[in-house]
């Protein structure tokens, strides 16, 4: 692995190269790997599996090494993906593949609205597109109940609200509204106020990502290979459903991938999933097989 930093406006954009230099990966393209808010570390064990490609992750702008200096705490799907437009067309190796992860998934899909050349093909693992749902105004609710609790109670609060938010199963109901507090204590963690208010998973930072709106036209009239993936475990979910109702919008249905919306993580994450099964299906959707 080698590390890297590229100067573009605003921001020092920290990436790394893993696996054979792109002149030296084909016949496979580079496959850029994406998250938001994960940044390029959350990739190590899914890059490991693809030693015979060029593996470029990164650190999204403001997020692990990428420094912004633009004065903004937001997360934008159209400012990242400019970002990665420009770091594509830095690496000179055209087309890239691109796996994406969660809010990765969302910067992505904009990415291939602004610059449809940029990807051959495109891995969206469930991106969480809260406005594609037949309840999002129930789930715009439910995110900004947890941004309250968050606010007022800490980190482990709301963190114990987001993931009884996207545990639930099937639509947001008065049933989901009507249950009383979650204790974290419940999911193992701390009952205090740990005293942050910044984390871009559970404050408004990253709600440009949860509301963005897909150019279903221009996505699908671009020469991008787009695959919606899911989790097999993610059935019922919410971004197991936010990825079914994308997948549908595209004109079709999303690929199933082994595991849960973190699937392809390893042991050292603190909730593993299957990386190496996991591994093995992205390499059949990249090699057309899906």
């Amino acid at each position: 692995m080698t590390a890297h930093v590229l100067h573009i406006p605003d921001v020092d954009l920290a990436y790394d190269l893993l696996g054979p230099a792109p002149a030296d990966s084909a016949p496979h393209r580079p496959l850029l790997m994406i998250g938001q808010p994960m940044t390029a570390a959350g990739f190590a064990t899914l890059a490991s599996y693809f030693p015979d490609r060029t593996v470029v992750t990164y650190d999204p702008r403001g997020l692990g090494r990428s420094v912004r200096t633009d004065g903004r705490t937001d997360n934008s799907p159209t400012v990242q993906a400019g970002d990665l437009h420009r770091l594509i067309t830095a690496l000179d190796a055209g087309p890239v593949d691109v796996f994406a992860s969660s809010g990765g998934a969302v910067t992505a899909l904009a990415l291939v609205t602004a610059h449809p050349g940029d990807m051959a093909t495109l891995v969206a693992h469930e991106p969480p597109l809260l406005r594609v749902l037949p309840d999002a105004a129930a789930a715009v609710r439910a995110r900004a109940e947890i941004r309250d609790i968050y606010q007022a109670k800490g980190m482990f609060a709301g963190m114990a609200a987001f993931i009884a938010f996207t545990s639930w199963q099937g639509e947001l109901t008065d049933a989901f509204f009507a249950q009383p507090p979650v204790d974290p204590a419940m999911f193992g963690m701390p009952t205090e106020d740990d005293g942050t208010r910044d984390d871009p998973l559970l404050s408004e930072r990253s709600w440009a990502i949860t509301d963005y709106s897909p150019d279903v036209a221009a996505l699908r009239s671009a020469p991008t290979r787009i695959v919606i993936g899911v989790g097999a475990e993610s059935a019922g979910v919410l971004t197991g459903r936010t990825s079914v109702a994308t997948a549908a919008l595209l004109g079709g249905e999303p690929v199933v991938f082994p595991s849960h919306h973190g699937g392809f993580s390893g042991p050292d994450s603190g909730y593993p999933g299957q990386p190496e099964a996991f591994a093995q299906t992205l390499r059949e959707v990249l090699d057309g097989g899906a």
